[in-house]
């Protein structure tokens, strides 16, 4: 069995080639999260909670820059015919790094009216500094997405981790030598440059060069401009939290939810990781409207998914307030009640997490953002409700039954590509009913000290 199972894994086939880039995926991300996780533990040693607050607002604004104006370069990439040919290449490399540069200027832009917004005057300089990474990886070459377009996930994985790892050693030691959120601006603009760097060294292919092709660029804004609708969207679903929390708490409490979530994200980030890497692909090799062979290679993929994302989300929702307990100090004790019920909260997402994918392989990217939109529409609604009602706790839980309203649009969307598996989800829900029970109970008096967190 073992022979056999060795003899698929080396094999060329679009299902071999996605075991091995999901488990060279989920390696990599497993060794990420362990420095990500050791330099955290540190800097909460080196620093202060208002910094990881302040820092979080850092990361949402820029973040919310990079979705409110993606265009859809990597999918558009993976999923297109064109999607090793230099032209295309040099256009969506081209339309990158001008981008990048619009960026920038937005924040410099934003970043007074945020410094007002949070009531926090140094978060102007922290934003003009930082933003500047976003200039950095607009000339990241496109040489990443067409590793990710073939399943090639081994040297890309090594240079994410020597990015990170650049990043970690240059943040410790600032945060040692300074003491201040400085330290985390400027690791943040070292670790983008030595991504574009290691990129360009370790990494083959295609050269890029600044190139204009008109019938490129008709194909990607044609693309895009439902991917850029979609991760507006996406970063209301996904960074709303952030945004209206951050404005509810005192920075210092809204640290200390960041480092709940920052280990409560760890299932669905792994998951969105694999899922976007590996089943743009598998879905464009192997549509499942094709053929019943199609369709159950596809579950099989999504049982070992889920299996496995459902495992770590009972592990971490059992364990979480254990784990705030003995990894951090007194000041954080709070991120315990986080981390359990962000954590069981997720499940289900997790259960449909392998079904948008088979949408954007298609090319029918407006599908994907009405169901993106539909999901950002509840989530803001949830929360903002949520907040209102009982505070922290209440907004947490809103987002929870947004999660569950937004199931039946997903289904939808599933079923006209014919990618729904009703088995899948049943039995997963079954599960993930019990690992929820199980995680509440046992972590009680943690989920109570998050109702007596209140305005800041």
């Amino acid at each position: 069995m073992t022979a056999a199972l060795m003899g698929r894994l080396r094999s060329d086939g679009i299902g071999s080639r996605a075991l091995r880039s999901a488990g060279i995926t989920i390696a990599g991300f497993g060794m990420s999260q362990v420095l990500r996780l050791g330099s955290n533990l540190l800097l909460t040693r080196l620093l202060f909670p208002e910094a990881f607050g302040v820092m979080a607002i850092v990361m949402v604004v820029m973040m919310g820059l990079n979705m409110f104006s993606d265009v859809g370069i990597t999918p558009a990439i993976m999923q297109s015919r064109r999607g090793d040919d230099p032209a295309f290449l040099d256009t969506a490399w081209t339309i990158q790094i001008c981008r990048g540069f619009g960026l920038w200027l937005v924040a410099l832009a934003l970043a007074g009216p945020a410094a007002v917004w949070y009531d926090e005057p140094m978060l102007t300089q922290y934003l003009s500094v930082a933003a500047f990474s976003l200039v950095l990886n607009g000339f990241n070459p496109t040489r990443l997405e067409t590793a990710h377009r073939h399943l090639r996930a081994g040297r890309v994985t090594l240079i994410e981790l020597g990015t990170q790892a650049t990043q970690l050693v240059f943040g410790l030691a600032l945060a040692w030598a300074w003491g201040s959120i400085w330290a985390l601006v400027v690791s943040g603009l070292l670790g983008a440059l030595a991504q574009l760097v290691y990129l360009n060294l370790f990494l083959p292919g295609h050269r890029n060069r600044p190139r204009c092709e008109p019938e490129a660029a008709r194909e990607l804004v044609q693309f895009g401009k439902w991917i850029f609708l979609s991760t507006v969207a996406g970063f209301a679903a996904g960074q709303s939290d952030r945004l209206l929390i951050g404005g509810y708490l005192s920075m210092s409490d809204f640290g200390v939810y960041n480092i709940g979530l920052f280990l409560a994200t760890f299932p669905i980030m792994l998951g969105q990781m694999v899922t976007r890497r590996v089943l743009i692909p598998v879905y464009r090799d192997s549509p499942p409207f094709e053929s019943r062979a199609n369709f159950v290679r596809l579950r099989r993929l999504r049982l070992l998914a889920t299996s496995g994302l459902l495992a770590a989300t009972a592990a971490l929702g059992l364990m979480g307030d254990w784990l705030i307990g003995i990894m951090y100090d007194g000041r954080y004790a709070a991120a315990g009640g986080v981390v359990v019920l962000v954590t069981v909260l997720q499940i289900p997402v997790l259960i449909g997490l392998t079904y948008d994918q088979a949408v954007l392989a298609s090319g029918r990217a407006r599908n994907f953002f009405a169901l993106q939109a539909s999901r950002a529409a509840l989530t803001v609604a949830g929360l903002a409700l949520g907040l209102a009602w009982g505070g922290l706790l209440g907004g947490i839980l809103g987002q929870g039954v947004a999660q569950l309203l937004a199931y039946p649009i997903l289904i939808v969307v599933a079923r006209r590509e014919r990618a729904w598996d009703p088995l899948h989800d049943l039995v997963f829900a079954g599960a993930g009913l019990l690992v929820t029970a199980t995680c509440l109970a046992m972590n009680w008096s943690a989920l109570m000290m998050l109702g007596a967190i209140g305005p800041g």
